[in-house]
């Protein structure tokens, strides 16, 4: 497999973990949320200290897209995804310090 191959795979993996980290955020804010505005929802869960739980709950998303990539031996969409859950990470202890 060409290195330009595995990198178009690498990405096509980072994308689908940030979309799924996306919509299993919209999905958390449904349940847990205390209003129909997600950038209410968003800056009360930054300011009572809450996000990073929050973004925890939406990245439970990125666990099944990893290991139907497994399963489907995509490894590097995989590789992909594990990547996108690492800086999904990083942005929310980001967010989380300069909220303090």
């Amino acid at each position: 497999m060409g290195s330009e191959l595995i990198r178009k795979e690498v990405l096509k993996g980072f994308f689908v973990g940030l979309i799924a980290t996306v919509f299993g955020l919209i999905f958390a804010i449904q349940i847990f949320g205390t209003s129909d505005d997600y950038g209410q929802v968003v800056k009360q869960a930054i300011s009572e200290g809450f996000l990073g739980k929050l973004m925890s709950i939406g990245a439970l998303l990125n666990l099944g897209a990893f290991f139907i990539f497994l399963k489907k031996k995509q490894d590097y969409r995989a590789r992909g995804v594990l990547i996108a859950t690492v800086f999904v990470l990083i942005f929310t202890l980001i967010v989380k310090n300069f909220s303090d």
